[in-house]
């Protein structure tokens, strides 16, 4: 019901937009785009955009007659400058703003950088002059991401034949192949050379005397535990596709509904942990913003063995019975996991992360060499 309600809201703020060139979107030509984006299906068709106006930043782009932008697929351009306080703390000197915006984190951040407004200057260069695009996607069951933002490759047209822009950005060094969600399904050869052929060149990101994040090996490793931990899930939903499920699909629950009862595997990445003090700890699994999965412990201590309090923001697989409940704060039914021993959560540990961090970049190796 919250995606209908989505869809709806969409259509008419699309309705209200008027296009660069002053033509106005009317409901039904919002209707029938939007309907366009929501079917579950590779390739989507072509969309009007409005040239270098379409850019948001390196990896992301609006389409024209829909309020909300496009998430690139398998991209991670830097970020731009869109507040003061950014742009004054990077006067006070590059290293020491680099290490104001890690701080204590154990993991690298994301935060503004001069590489970030050359990737969108550079993309404002290759949508130039463009009025439409074509919109693909790396799975027909994966259609938008957390924050609702529909997830796609793009491919322009360039001297007579299509280009995928993704593919390009990371080419020229404006983003890593981007695996942290998972590896591209369809372009994941390409993306590996394109990645090689930039490292190789010094180009973007890969430039050492260009100002852009230093610690690029500590993130591909990062990204590339979570990849093989997603694309492990993967190969065992092919063999078991009645039992495992992924909430990143949009049938997720749907499939779960038709679970009631019964015992299924999911994979999702760890928004929450709660401790309750008299009452069941809850696991939540990121679904969509407001709007996560409950996996729910009723005896604190095997969450606390299962070691899944230590993964938030990291990717878990969890087996456990489908249950519903009635949500009296909402007045809805819902749904949730109930796991009952702490081996039905997989939390890798460092020293697996470890192993599984050096597994894709070799095999991604081997591939290439195979090209």
């Amino acid at each position: 019901m919250r995606s209908v309600f989505f869809l709806a809201a969409l259509v008419v703020c699309s309705a209200c937009s008027t296009t660069r060139s002053g033509q106005r979107y009317s409901r039904t030509q919002a209707t029938q785009l939007l309907t366009r984006l929501e079917v579950v299906a590779l390739e989507l068709g072509e969309f009007p955009i409005d040239g270098s106006a379409s850019v948001v930043d390196g990896d992301t782009i609006k389409v024209r007659g829909l309020d909300s932008s496009l998430r690139l697929l398998a991209l991670d351009t830097e970020e731009t400058f869109k507040h003061e306080s950014e742009r004054r703390a990077f006067a006070a000197g590059w290293n020491h703003y680099k290490a104001e915006m890690r701080g204590e984190s154990s993991r690298p951040v994301k935060y503004a950088t001069p590489l970030g407004e050359d990737a969108k200057t550079w993309a404002s260069a290759f949508f130039d002059g463009v009025t439409s695009v074509r919109l693909e996607r790396d799975h027909p069951g994966e259609i938008r991401d957390y924050y609702g933002r529909y997830l796609a490759y793009v491919m322009v047209k360039k001297d007579g034949r299509w280009v995928n822009y993704n593919v390009e950005c990371v080419r020229h060094g404006f983003s890593p192949y981007f695996v942290k969600y998972g590896r591209s399904r369809r372009f994941h050869r390409e993306f590996v050379e394109a990645q090689k052929l930039a490292q190789q060149d010094k180009l973007g990101i890969w430039a050492p005397d260009r100002q852009h994040y230093d610690d690029y090996p500590e993130r591909l490793k990062w990204w590339a535990a979570r990849e093989a931990s997603i694309t492990r899930f993967e190969k065992q939903m092919e063999d078991r596709p009645e039992s495992y499920i992924a909430l990143t699909r949009w049938d997720a629950m749907l499939k779960l509904e038709q679970k009631l009862g019964k015992e299924v595997t999911l994979l999702g990445s760890v928004s929450e942990v709660k401790f309750g003090e008299h009452g069941p700890s809850l696991v939540r699994l990121s679904r969509n913003r407001g709007n996560d999965f409950d996996v729910v412990f009723w005896d604190k201590d095997v969450l606390l063995a299962s070691g899944a309090q230590y993964k938030q923001g990291e990717y878990i697989q969890v087996r456990g019975v489908v249950n519903k409940y009635r949500d009296e704060n909402r007045n809805v039914d819902r749904l949730q996991l109930v796991v009952s021993l702490p081996g039905q959560v997989l939390a890798p540990s460092r020293e697996l992360e470890t192993l599984l961090e050096q597994q894709p970049l070799k095999r991604a190796e081997k591939e290439t060499e195979g090209d």
